[in-house]
């Protein structure tokens, strides 16, 4: 159905391919999983199954694309519409009507169905992707998991013969991950629906995937066959394949159900040390070095303690640490919370947004050096609450005070040295032409030293450019600029919605070392996320949302261990052990 031929794409401007010798095939009806870590060109690759590459991107494509027997260097994107459909990584990019429902039926439109088929289909989708409540609901008001799915929905009515899905459970609550995959695995198995998906979140994937290709660096041949076969050599694979790893495991474990099957000798192994949950938090947590090079495997890096970090002795907001000191893994020694100063006090907070009661009686409380990890299913609050905390939402009722003062009554140059956010859109707060420009910009907004954003990128994503623009650079990128830019600042509260979004296993782990440096420093971190293995490794408290109200707030391996939806992998397959993940079974195992 899809055929790569020796393709190799070029850009203007770059001396080197993104891709080259990408030579594949995928039949009709498999699902095939698309890996690598980012900036490798996997965007690339499926923008040139739709046409997009070259057409809409420029650059020169060489080699040959064909999408069931047209070649893509031919046909425009608008005349492959009936066979393929597209879901990029930003659904905003996608969307353009006002409505769901009519965002639902626009694609059909396009194609002159009869109205009959439109309205059944529509019926449909709705059903299939948990839609039916927000049939009317304008888009602009949807949460960004409730917009990922509208998106994927958008391209399911017309019926397409190819799926191109770009990160499409990036923005998902796990539960609604679950039910995306399971209606892509039902187009497959039932409709011989041929899919090519890119995916940094492999432990929701794998498992689902007939075949997987690797791209496992910028402009590198790329590697397919069977998943487990290309898990044994990937440098980016999920918490499972880690564990099999670790143990020995041959074949390797795709499924939480594979592993469970052969983890009772190492359940007996780990029977006599007890989980570090379980015992009396350590003065300090080692610092081991973190990855040298972006395509390296993602370490697994060592867990705090779910109690939150003690009060630097320092009454004042600390100096921003070196790179160094932020790139180390080490965590500031543990108390209880209640003995560190607030940094952030919400109390009897609600908002509602027309008819919509976003949030309701919420009591917040963060501490300095305190990380904590918002979750819950798409639409229950958590973007609104930060958006409460930075003053981009006024409260309807309750208090929010961040540093003694109030957000959304206070002018933003202040409160721009009070609390920093990195959006779900990182692109909101990119506005320059080049990466060395917007560093500058930062710096200056921040009354920073010049440097000190550009140094945050090159920590965070090594080999980006001064002279890169802003919307070249991957979703994964462009958050890691983002976030570089708020961090100029040195907010003593820090907020980030879905941060790992379009993030692979090792820039996770820079990212998870920069916040670890910050909160030892004594900064407080709170964020929003859908990815459990994040809150496993980073969070100190887990807060979970359910809507609008606080359902439970505690420490993380009390809360996560408990839920069947954000227990990690490692504590599914290691249950009724509690471990949260594979760096402290290695610990333990040592």
């Amino acid at each position: 159905m899809i055929r790569f031929e020796d393709v190799s794409v070029t850009y203007e401007g770059v001396a080197e391919p993104t891709v080259r010798g990408v030579d594949f095939e995928v039949p009709e009806g498999e699902l095939v999983l698309l890996v690598g870590p980012s900036g490798v060109g996997k965007s690339t690759v499926l923008g040139a199954v739709s046409g997009l590459v070259p057409h809409f991107t420029g650059g020169t494509l060489r080699g040959r694309v064909t999408v069931a027997d047209r070649d893509t260097r031919t046909h425009q994107p608008r005349e492959l519409a009936d066979v393929v459909g597209t879901v990029g990584q930003d659904p905003l990019a996608h969307f353009v009507t006002d409505t769901v429902e009519e965002e639902l039926a626009y694609g059909m439109e396009s194609l002159g169905l009869a109205p009959e088929v439109m309205r059944r289909r529509v019926e449909e989708t709705l059903d299939l992707l948990g839609l039916a409540d927000l049939r009317d609901r304008p888009i602009a008001t949807l949460s960004g998991g409730q917009r990922q799915r509208v998106a994927i929905g958008s391209v399911l009515t017309p019926h397409p013969r190819v799926l191109v899905l770009d990160e499409p459970t990036s923005a998902l609550d796990p539960a609604a991950a679950e039910e995306v995959l399971a209606v892509l695995q039902r187009l497959v198995h039932d409709l011989g629906t041929t899919v090519l998906l890119a995916e940094h979140r492999l432990e929701r994937v794998i498992q689902y995937a007939d075949r997987v290709v690797l791209l496992p660096a910028p402009g590198a041949a790329p590697r397919h066959g069977d998943p487990a076969e290309v898990m044994a050599v990937s440098p980016v694979y999920p918490p499972v394949v880690g564990l099999g790893r670790l143990a020995g495991w041959s074949p390797l474990p795709l499924t939480v159900r594979d592993a469970r099957r052969r983890a009772a000798a190492l359940r007996d192994r780990l029977a006599t040390p007890r989980p570090p949950h379980d015992e009396e938090p350590p003065a300090t947590s080692p610092t081991p070095e973190p990855p040298t090079t972006p395509t390296s495997p993602a370490p697994e890096p060592t867990p705090p303690t779910p109690a939150s970090p003690a009060p630097p002795t320092s009454p004042a907001p600390p100096a921003f640490p070196s790179l160094r000191r932020l790139f180390r893994r080490g965590s500031a020694p543990l108390a209880a919370a209640s003995a560190a100063p607030r940094v952030a006090e919400v109390q009897g907070l609600g908002v509602r947004r027309g008819p919509v009661t976003a949030l309701r009686h919420v009591d917040l409380s963060v501490a300095r050096g305190e990380t904590v990890a918002l979750m819950g299913r798409n639409g229950a609050g958590k973007s609104t609450l930060l958006g409460s905390l930075v003053g981009l939402v006024e409260p309807t009722a309750g208090s929010v005070r961040v540093g003694g003062a109030v957000p959304h009554r206070t002018p933003p140059r202040e409160l721009v040295r009070r609390v920093g956010l990195v959006p779900q859109e990182p692109r909101d707060l990119l506005y320059a032409d080049t990466v060395a420009a917007e560093c500058a910009a930062a710096d200056r907004d921040a009354g920073a030293e010049p440097g000190t954003c550009r140094a945050l990128v090159s920590g965070l994503l090594p080999g980006i450019t001064d002279g890169t623009h802003p919307r070249d650079l991957s979703e994964g990128q462009r958050l890691a600029l983002a976030l570089a830019v708020v961090l100029a600042a040195r907010p003593p509260l820090l907020l980030l919605d879905e941060p790992t979004r379009g993030l692979d296993y090792a820039a996770k782990a820079r990212l998870v070392a920069v916040l670890r440096g910050l909160a030892a420093e004594g900064h407080a971190i709170v964020l929003a996320t859908h990815d459990v293995e994040l809150a496993a490794e980073l969070a100190h408290r887990v807060v979970l949302l359910a809507d609008g109200e606080v359902i439970a707030d505690g420490p993380t391996a009390e809360i996560v261990v408990s839920s069947p939806s954000f227990a990690p992998q490692v504590t599914k397959i290691l249950a009724p052990q509690r471990w949260l993940t594979v760096a402290e079974v290695r610990e333990a195992l040592a």
